[in-house]
């Protein structure tokens, strides 16, 4: 019987989730990460036991007992872990977060949302919809829920929202009831290689979707699911598919359109956080809200109330003469969205972005991609490479981006410690800081140098 779970590297996203979890059970929860975060914080605030050091002789006695502690561990953990080590070689159970991700799919009937974007926002927002509804849901999620202000969502539901995470192909894990497949541009090819290995991951994916479930899939993906026999497939798109928008209105600060279905069309739809990406977004979310049950004035009352995702489409100052937002897209075909939204939605108006790269392998692979979709803002502010779990490789930097943007863009290189500086010395219309690396630390300090501006 369980009793202590351990975790190496606690303050990931999706770890934390999972520790809320347990926490929830009211078991001994403890583990490592390599610094602080806010959200490691919370959680000692919640009652997990964090220390920030490889070190054995910190693991507390209540999780050196095997045969009563589960360990859970992220793919991003070197295999020469001290401490992974140290529970490898004594035989404890040692489990990947997408294995107890996918335990509780077998317990619960699993509405999961997969993607190489899109993914968060997404499932965050099935989570909102089913949570307020008479369905209602647990949820493990990949971002911080502004409705929520936490990743973790515990009822007594018989859902679980999951977000389904394609690194390291953590999401075969899992077994959903429901899913949806937002996109499946390439991306993590260390991993995976090549982007027909990638296409493979996901079609293995759509495999193991439970009979009785059901497929919701964008219309416009290379990727051909492989569903087994008993599993419905629905096509999704903002314009065409089973579920689609109709009538949509970009006005005013707000986006309504109409909802088509095969289930039942819904009328009226307004989106609580208005931004275009979120018309494909909500289209899937409200699908799979329809197959899980939620009616039609539960549904229009979820979309209208959702107030979106930490770091997702982030505004943190909307005056008229000045807008600053933070975005995750640190994926071509993000920032490419990210760009066709504010464009969109400041049609007139100069929209500048401030870029760090997140790792030096997906530089490397996508750097005349990363140019394309920068290219899109009329200024783009370049930073050094965010390399995560990556050491440098050779001859791969921000300049690869940089040398490759189109004639015409306002453009710089910086490094990172230099953003404050640039933020105090230049003039901004429309601001958005892009990336998944740590320029997120620096938008309390970049908020109040544009505060002051003003």
């Amino acid at each position: 019987m369980i009793e202590a779970v351990y975790f190496i590297g606690a303050g990931g996203i999706g770890m934390s989730a999972l520790a809320r979890y347990f926490l929830h059970k009211n078991l001994f929860v403890a583990g490592y990460d390599r610094v602080p975060s806010s959200l490691t914080q919370a959680l000692e605030g919640e009652g997990m036991h964090i220390h920030y050091d490889d070190d054995v002789a910190l693991i507390p006695d209540e999780c050196r007992k095997k045969d009563s502690t589960l360990v859970v561990y992220t793919p991003a953990i070197p295999a020469d872990h001290n401490e992974l080590t140290f529970f490898r070689e004594n035989g404890f159970d040692l489990q990947k977060r997408a294995q107890v991700l996918g335990t509780l799919t077998h317990a619960h009937k699993g509405v999961c949302v997969a993607g190489t974007h899109g993914k968060t926002t997404t499932s965050t927002m099935v989570a909102h919809i089913l949570h307020q509804s008479h369905v209602d849901c647990n949820a493990f999620l990949g971002g911080i829920s502004k409705d929520y202000g936490t990743n973790y969502i515990l009822s007594e539901s018989d859902y679980v929202v999951i977000e389904a995470d394609e690194f390291d192909r953590s999401f075969h894990h899992l077994r959903p009831f429901i899913t949806a497949v937002t996109s499946t541009d390439p991306d993590h090819l260390d991993i995976y290689g090549t982007k027909e290995a990638y296409l493979e991951s996901f079609r293995h994916y759509t495999s193991l979707i439970q009979t009785g479930g059901a497929l919701v899939i964008h219309t416009d993906l290379e990727m051909k699911p492989d569903v087994r026999e008993g599993v419905r497939v629905y096509e999704y798109s903002r314009n065409k598919g089973d579920f689609h928008a109709e009538n949509i209105s970009i006005a005013n600060g707000e986006i309504m359109f109409d909802f088509v279905s095969p289930i039942e069309n819904i009328p009226h739809i307004r989106l609580g956080q208005p931004i275009p990406v979120n018309i494909d977004n909500g289209v899937a979310a409200m699908a799979l809200a329809q197959l899980c049950g939620c009616s039609a004035d539960e549904i229009r009352h979820g979309m209208a109330t959702f107030s979106g995702v930490d770091r997702r489409f982030d505004f943190k100052i909307r005056r008229k003469d000045m807008v600053f937002l933070t975005d995750y897209a640190h994926h071509p075909k993000e920032i490419m969205q990210s760009a066709k939204s504010l464009k969109e939605i400041y049609p007139d108006r100069k929209v500048s972005a401030i870029f760090q790269p997140h790792l030096y392998t997906r530089t490397r692979d996508f750097y005349l991609d990363f140019a394309k979709a920068l290219g899109l803002f009329d200024e783009v502010i370049l930073t050094d490479i965010y390399p995560a779990r990556e050491e440098p490789i050779e001859g791969v930097s921000s300049q690869l981006i940089y040398d490759n943007l189109r004639d015409g863009v306002q453009k710089m290189s910086i490094k990172r410690d230099e953003v404050l500086q640039v933020v105090v010395d230049k003039k901004f219309d429309v601001l958005v800081v892009l990336g998944a690396g740590d320029l997120d630390r620096l938008v309390p300090e970049i908020t109040d140098i544009l505060q002051q501006k003003g």
